[in-house]
């Protein structure tokens, strides 16, 4: 990888952290920041440019599965503990890799390269025009050319893309809309995204799509999307 990876390691033990920083150091290409806090930390990771997380799951009044849960899209993690029954919940929720503590420098390499692998496959997807959301406990490549509209749903988003596929994501709609280009997709409402090039009619009120779906527009989007489409 040419570009450094960008990485934050959540950890309530100092020993532990210092440990991830030198090993770090010794593997090159890392930018790393450190938190004992793990509010701090997640805070840090929601405000973008991280790669990957390394996430203690035991610590002082919360654990690494729950701040997992709530990573931005895209973030990659690996799980550092020195507990082994949370294996499984961590795999189920596609973690890259499980070290268990103490982890020698060849493992944490072995967990390094399979984070490499998996930013650089993130990225030649996005230059492709592709966005990669889960689906269950899996990946799932999404061409932008076949997304019609996305819809939010508790916790999750429905993809609807042409062909009559929808998609149901574990991302939420707010994450999707992070990954999607401006200049092709809108929020139309607090519970909509839909593609611009899909649209065939519109008002103040609603918009309509290709497929024949009339959708909703909200009142805080009116007059940004009336802008934007009569540019079109």
């Amino acid at each position: 990888m040419s570009d450094k990876i960008r990485c934050i390691a959540i950890d309530d033990e100092p020993l532990a952290l210092e440990i991830i920083k030198k090993f770090c150091e010794r593997a090159g290409d890392i930018e790393l920041q450190t938190y004992s806090d793990p509010e701090a930390g997640l805070a840090a990771i929601r405000e973008g440019g991280v790669d990957l997380a390394f996430l203690d799951i035991e610590m002082e009044g919360t654990n690494g599965l729950t701040i997992a849960g709530e990573l931005p899209v895209g973030t990659c993690f690996i799980f550092t503990t020195a507990y082994l029954d949370y294996a499984l919940d961590g795999f189920n929720l596609d973690a890259i890799d499980y070290l268990h503590k103490p982890f020698s420098y060849d493992r944490f390499l072995t967990a390094l390269g399979k984070a490499r692998r998996r930013i650089e496959y993130a990225k030649h997807e996005r230059s492709n025009g592709n966005i990669i959301v889960k689906q269950e406990y899996n990946n799932i490549t999404i061409p932008l050319n076949d997304i019609i509209y996305v819809e939010a749903m508790e916790g999750y988003s429905k993809i609807f893309r042409t062909g009559g596929v929808c998609t149901v994501s574990r991302v939420i709609l707010k994450s999707i809309g992070a990954m999607l280009p401006a200049n092709k997709f809108v929020r139309i409402h607090r519970s909509y995204i839909v593609a611009v090039d899909k649209i065939t009619g519109f008002t103040r009120q609603n918009v309509t799509l290709e497929s024949g779906v009339t959708l909703p527009v909200g009142r805080q989007y009116s007059a940004v999307i009336t802008q934007l489409l009569n540019k079109q």
